[in-house]
């Protein structure tokens, strides 16, 4: 069994790189945003959307590249949400949105800000950046097998070491 400093090494090395590669993607593909507004507007879209991937019925009836998620049943997120999440100053995140709203990227809803599946830029729904994220996830996934990570239990060794280093 490997040392449970080295999954732990080794995994954090793989991650960040997909992490980065993906942010790249993102960022070259949006050239014409600024960096901390695709944060904010990719912080939404997941927010819209996390109670999809945790119910089985919902992701399975969302799951085709070809049905997007409609508004009626996107999660709203507040401002104060969005600068917690992502650690950026509550004014910052006012304005942001301000200006993401004028581009009718983001709407208010009683709920809170959505991604409008109307938007003009695709976000949530572009087909070019899913796919290249699935090459992404794939280099991911064959480079931690190749790093001998094969799945979750896999990672049992560094959990059990985590939990037992706490409990001293």
């Amino acid at each position: 069994m490997r040392n449970a400093s080295d999954i732990i090494r080794t995994v954090s090395r793989h991650t960040l790189a997909y992490m980065l590669f993906s942010i790249s993607e993102l960022f070259r593909h949006y050239d014409e945003f600024d960096p901390l507004d695709l944060l904010i507007v990719h912080a939404v879209l997941n927010a819209n959307v996390i109670h999809v991937m945790n119910d089985p019925v919902l992701d399975e009836q969302f799951s085709s590249i070809h049905d997007v998620e409609p508004d009626v049943i996107k999660q709203g997120v507040s401002r104060a949400a969005l600068s917690r999440f992502l650690s950026l100053p509550l004014e910052t995140v006012r304005r942001r949105v301000t200006g993401l709203k004028r581009r009718k990227i983001l709407e208010e809803t009683e709920a809170g800000l959505i991604v409008t599946e109307q938007n003009a830029f695709r976000f949530g729904n572009n087909h070019e950046l899913q796919k290249t994220n699935m090459l992404l996830l794939t280099k991911l996934l064959r480079d931690l097998k190749r790093a001998g990570i094969n799945g979750p239990d896999d990672l049992r060794a560094s959990r059990t070491a985590t939990s037992a280093r706490k409990a001293k």
